[in-house]
């Protein structure tokens, strides 16, 4: 009888390609808006191609670490008190480049660039750069340094025109490439349809239907506090039953409390510190007040227009692209911030005008700011870099 041979069967071992890994250095992890997105983007992130690490310098501003590692990202700390020390760690990093097989550094905002691309030309590796600021904030040293080691670069990433324009007026030069990819937010979780369980309003003893005006920020001198406050009594003494609430924390804290307590704001004030989860604040926030001197594109101001707060600014940076005044918002000169009390305490005479422009600040974020297209922009440019 025949025998009929088995049919030869082989396994055969397709490799996997292994994810290409990319090293974020920024100076700290605090709660500040380049800090934020760098979570939010990694939820979004295709990780089966990147693998994604993360340097930082503060460890007391640490906010973000434990969002970063949830979503698998590794985070390393390099203890630094200052920016020389933040230099003295370029050996540190190029080892790391070297233990982790690190393909790509992308940094985020000057002092972090500028060890980033000194790191990036010893170990031989591409660097891109996200800026988040005009350069005209930064001190004459920190624009020297960053303009000197700019050109080692393959690619710049502008949050808004306002700051891609900057960087040519300043550094002057056409390479690097400068892209602007604005910021984006995940308007999902953004949004005044979830419900909390914790309810501000309700623990601040504040009416519900009684207006609130916030924001949220580091206590920096850009943010212009001090303004903020004399607004702030400006419309109380009009509107008495408007409250008013500042989430956040930063150097200039016990200054610009001592400001309030001292112009006799404390029965209608309420400083809230810093805050890990701030969508119960926005929830209790129906006017974002800004007054900042100079911005880029504030994630927290888009945070808060995805929750359908209404945005009430000065045009400020990115601001002044992303409000239209009267539609999506109020918008007033960034020189004449007081041009708010005026316009507020008119706006807020009319509900049915509040409402209109809270859905037009809600509808601007997720049909032009969504964390999805940013986070397929920043591939594509990491695809380029790598090819």
């Amino acid at each position: 009888m025949e025998t009929l041979a088995k049919p030869y069967s082989a396994k055969i071992s397709v490799k996997m390609k292994e994810p290409v890994a990319v090293l974020h250095i920024i100076k700290s992890l605090g709660r500040g808006g380049a800090e934020i997105l760098l979570p939010e983007t990694l939820s979004k992130h295709n990780k089966n191609k990147y693998r994604f690490h993360y340097i930082y310098f503060l460890p007391w501003k640490n906010q973000m670490v434990a969002q970063l590692e949830k979503e698998g990202g590794k985070v390393t700390c390099l203890s630094a008190k200052n920016n020389v020390e933040i230099l003295c760690r370029v050996f540190q990093i190029a080892a790391y480049l070297k233990e982790h097989n690190i393909k790509l550094i992308h940094c985020h905002l000057p002092w972090a660039g500028i060890v980033g691309r000194i790191a990036g030309k010893m170990a031989n590796i591409r660097v891109i750069y996200t800026e988040h600021c005009t350069w005209e904030i930064y001190n004459k040293l920190t624009r020297f340094f960053n303009k000197l080691s700019f050109s080692r670069q393959e690619k710049v990433i502008a949050v808004s025109a306002d700051v891609a324009k900057s960087i040519k007026t300043n550094y002057g030069k056409s390479k690097p490439n400068v892209q602007v990819i604005l910021n984006g937010i995940n308007t999902e979780k953004f949004s005044n349809h979830i419900t909390f369980s914790k309810d501000i309003k309700s623990e601040l003893n504040i009416a519900a239907n009684s207006i609130v005006i916030g924001t949220i920020c580091v206590f920096r001198l850009q943010k212009r506090l001090d303004i903020w406050l004399q607004i702030a009594k400006d419309i109380h003494a009009l509107l008495p039953s408007t409250f008013f609430i500042i989430v956040g924390d930063g150097q200039l804290k016990n200054e610009i409390q001592t400001k309030a307590s001292e112009i006799g704001m404390k029965n209608y004030i309420h400083f809230a510190g810093l805050q890990t989860e701030i969508r119960p604040y926005l929830k209790a926030i129906d006017i974002f007040m800004m007054t900042s001197e100079f911005e880029g594109l504030p994630i927290a101001l888009l945070e808060a227009m995805s929750m359908g707060c209404l945005p009430a600014c000065t045009n400020a940076g990115g601001i002044a692209d992303l409000i239209e005044d009267n539609v999506n918002g109020i918008v007033v000169p960034a020189a004449d911030p007081m041009q708010l009390i005026d316009r507020l305490t008119e706006c807020m005479q009319s509900p049915v005008k509040i409402m209109s422009m809270k859905k037009a600040a809600r509808k601007t974020v997720t049909e032009n700011f969504s964390l999805e297209k940013m986070v397929d922009e920043l591939e594509t440019i990491y695809d380029n870099v790598l090819n």
